[in-house]
């Protein structure tokens, strides 16, 4: 059984860097980004999340690492 997109699934259009909540889903216990195997998102979506994920790093809202 294949995992749907969650976006897809969902109708989200875009994935929002300032909507921290959905963004943790795909993050694992040390903050990084999970692969789409485990993610089950489509390709456009995976891309899409990364570079959400890193914008909000940058703005401070996620952190780089966890010690």
């Amino acid at each position: 059984m294949e995992k749907q997109c969650y976006f897809c699934t969902s109708n989200i259009k875009s994935v929002d860097h300032k909507d921290v909540e959905s963004l943790k889903r795909f993050l694992d216990p040390q903050f990084r980004i999970v692969p789409k195997r485990r993610s089950g998102l489509c390709s456009l979506h995976q891309r899409n999340l990364a570079r959400a994920v890193k914008r909000a790093r940058v703005m401070a809202m996620l952190p780089f690492v966890v010690r």
